[in-house]
């Protein structure tokens, strides 16, 4: 979904865009329905799919495409082949999503690697584990961070006007988390915190559910454990809503439970509108709160941990103010980023 806004943004922005996807899938549907020119793809093999990267260095030539972005390493042999075997010259772009979970120095990485031209990363600590992960030209790797429309992300209703429209007690304490029902995501390390905490004030929003034939399980521990520990009028499950920052203005803080999450577009969301946050010390949540400076860091998957923290923004919740939250989200601002991919691409923006 990165993606797509970028395609979106560059498109506003007076570029020529075309979006690939595999077909059917709920990307390509949206890339449509943003009426962006789209072209449905089959899923290709991770590596050495020759038909499928042929198949795509005639597209390439067909739509004269000058710049071919990329955000998942699954997409990287077939666009090394593509790019090879185009008959014009394709600048290729790889924008990280994920962390580098191991050493990628082997020759084939490495041979794959020199067909690339620019490496993206949305965060100073990738940007570190490519040099020291890869044998990346160090001179080709540039920190982009993943940009918000700050205009979209915000809401002009009042706490008590989120709180109504979502059901939501007008006299509470609420910590909420946003996000799929999975164990990385953290749900259960947010209640167990909340059951230490035995504060009646203290309540939790979950907005979110399930991914379709996934999470099921997860989704019936949830219930259990609020069942089991008597946190029925503690915890409040709304589902997914594209208004999140109706969600954002209507807790008093957004809690980033995840092991190590390796961006956080909510955590963006959340500086957006104001909402003070407390997130897990891994991942890229400790950069983007500046180390601590406009956040507070817990140990990851320490419920212990996360109870202080709870407790410790009861008793002092104007740590970090609204304004510097969104202060510093300006950071993210899509006009910003847009500029700088333009000026990573050397292409003009019309």
């Amino acid at each position: 979904m990165n993606q797509l806004r970028n395609a979106v943004w560059m498109k506003e922005r007076g570029h020529s865009v075309v979006f690939l996807g595999v077909k059917d899938s709920p990307v390509v549907k949206a890339a449509m329905a943003a009426g962006l020119a789209t072209i449905a793809i089959h899923r290709h093999k991770k590596y050495y799919d020759f038909n499928s990267g042929r198949a795509l260095s005639k597209i390439l030539e067909t739509e004269g495409v000058s710049h071919l972005i990329i955000r998942d390493t699954r997409d990287m042999s077939v666009s090394v082949i593509a790019k090879r075997r185009c008959s014009h010259k394709v600048h290729l772009s790889y924008f990280m999503e994920m962390q580098l979970g191991v050493k990628k120095t082997h020759l084939l990485h490495s041979i794959r690697f020199r067909n690339i031209d620019l490496w993206s990363c949305p965060l100073n600590y990738l940007a570190d584990q490519v040099r020291t992960m890869t044998r990346f030209s160090k001179d080709k790797i540039v920190v982009i961070p993943s940009g918000l429309d700050l205009a979209k992300a915000t809401s002009s209703l009042s706490t008590m006007e989120a709180r109504l429209e979502m059901d939501l007690p007008l006299d509470k304490q609420i910590f909420g988390l946003a996000g799929r029902f999975d164990a990385q995501k953290g749900q259960l390390l947010l209640l167990e915190a909340l059951a230490m905490t035995q504060n009646p004030n203290s309540v939790v929003c979950l907005l979110g559910e399930p991914t379709l034939g996934e999470g099921e399980v997860y989704s019936r521990q949830i219930t259990a454990f609020i069942d089991g520990n008597n946190l029925n009028e503690r915890v409040f499950i709304r589902p997914f809503r594209s208004d999140v920052s109706t969600f954002f203005r209507a807790v008093d803080a957004f809690v980033m439970a995840s092991k190590a999450e390796t961006f956080g577009m909510v955590t963006i969301e959340s500086m957006a509108c104001g909402t003070p946050i407390l997130a897990s010390n891994a991942g890229g949540s400790p950069e983007i709160l500046e180390f601590g400076k406009i956040g507070t860091l817990f140990t990851p998957m320490d419920a212990h941990a996360l109870a202080d923290a709870m407790s410790n923004f009861i008793e002092h919740p104007e740590r970090v103010s609204a304004q510097d939250l969104i202060q510093a989200s300006q950071h993210y601002s899509h006009v910003k980023v847009c500029s700088a991919v333009e000026s990573a691409l050397r292409i003009t923006n019309y």
